[in-house]
């Protein structure tokens, strides 16, 4: 129960600006955007998440999860 109050405190706008601060997106932060998501937002909240996508399209936030997995499969090579 505490942990679903802290994460009402949290924002997708502050996750995302973690990420674009810092330039990568990490596991755990995608699972945070992944909770918010299904909880009621506004729109500043949707317009972050949107710049978000934008910039890992453009390729300005790596994103963990992807290296994780490029990792595991050029060790299969």
């Amino acid at each position: 129960m505490i942990r679903l109050w802290v994460l009402s405190m949290v924002l997708i706008r502050d996750v995302v600006q973690e990420a674009i601060t810092t330039g990568y997106l990490t596991v755990s932060a995608e699972e945070r955007l992944r909770q918010l998501l299904r909880t009621k937002y506004d729109l500043e909240d949707l317009n972050a998440f949107m710049a978000l996508q934008e910039a890992a399209i453009a390729g300005k936030i790596r994103q963990e999860s992807r290296e994780t997995r490029r990792n595991q499969l050029g060790d299969r090579e």
